[in-house]
């Protein structure tokens, strides 16, 4: 049901162009940045989503960027007299939705976190996932920056050493640009890797992210909560270390510490890394006193997103079949 709902909802969703619009990010950081859009004087009313000054100048030079497109672009944004799918659900984002519906004057529909199958995205894994095998259980933090962001020499530095620091387990996924050959051992801190011994596994380029978070070992993802990242980690029932680095990354860390799965606070006031808090925070979340609730949330919620999924992609497919016949009816085609 679920497999071919969601190949009618691609049929669909072509079908109704002018009526409809998807949103993959979350519904908190497109009200967010459409509120900023709309309304840059006026204050966003969830104080839990309040960004620092740094991030704040990064948010607004976004939404000047995305000033410049044109109408018809906006009007697929804000598709008034529509509806707008957003891959979430209310169980994580109910009010954002609400909010988001009304400033953009559209009925919101969640279809769930689409979440891909671990099994699927694990082949040629084996020599990750016997490393796993020999460490014990929750004891392992999975550390990966997403495909889409490069970590800087900086960056780098501060996470190696709040690795070290923290005396767990790891499993570091390190991606550098495209054209830039660069030594694993010397774009780290000298002597980082045999420090480490085999507590770490450092890994370049790609690493079967779904497969590794389903694994007992894992404790904890160490993430820059890119919206696919965290609706793994929730739906695999993993506690986040959030470090969020660009676009929408900061909501999305801030909605994730305030629904209660996840722990961050991690940079200064100007948004320099700290080693020492990233050690902290990944022990905290691992196997201080707030771990067993932040588990026992984040499980809770995934189990949620999974029963709830069908039913949500059911209720859009069926407001999109109503928006197809309308729009027929309309044009005499029908």
């Amino acid at each position: 049901m679920m497999l071919f709902n969601c190949g009618l909802m691609g049929w669909l969703l072509h079908s109704t162009y002018h009526h409809s619009s998807f949103s993959h990010p979350g519904a908190a950081m497109c009200s967010y940045f459409v509120h900023l859009y709309k309304n840059c004087d006026a204050e966003y009313p969830f104080p839990a989503l309040h960004l620092r000054d740094y991030e704040l100048e990064r948010a607004r030079k976004l939404v000047q960027r995305n000033e410049k497109k044109d109408e018809s672009e906006e009007e697929n944004i804000m598709p008034k007299d529509g509806i707008m799918l957003i891959s979430t659900s209310r169980e994580m984002e109910g009010k954002y939705m609400d909010y988001l519906s009304e400033i953009i004057e559209s009925r919101i529909f969640p279809i769930g976190t689409l979440v891909q199958d671990p099994v699927a995205s694990g082949e040629g894994s084996m020599k990750i996932m016997q490393w796993l095998d020999n460490k014990n259980e929750l004891s392992t933090v999975f550390v990966s920056f997403g495909s889409e962001y490069f970590l800087t020499k900086e960056e780098r530095e501060e996470i190696a050493y709040g690795l070290e620091l923290s005396q767990l387990n790891f499993i570091w996924v390190i991606r550098f640009p495209k054209g830039e050959n660069q030594n694993l051992e010397e774009a780290l801190p000298q002597g980082f890797l045999e420090r480490v011994g085999d507590r770490g596994m450092v890994v370049e380029g790609w690493a079967p992210q779904a497969k590794i978070l389903t694994h007992s070992s894992i404790g904890g993802f160490v993430s820059h909560c890119g919206w696919n990242s965290i609706s793994e980690s929730i739906e695999f029932g993993v506690p986040i270390i959030a470090i969020p680095m660009q676009l929408d990354q900061p909501m999305n860390a801030k909605l994730l510490i305030e629904i209660g799965v996840a722990l961050g606070d991690v940079r200064n006031d100007n948004g320099a890394l700290h080693r020492e808090e990233i050690a902290r925070v990944m022990k905290d979340v691992t196997s201080g006193e707030s771990s067993k609730q932040l588990r026992s949330k984040v499980r809770n919620l995934g189990k949620n997103l999974k029963s709830k999924s069908v039913e949500d992609m059911d209720a859009a497919v069926e407001e999109l079949k109503q928006l197809v016949k309308k729009s027929k009816i309309k044009n005499g085609s029908f």
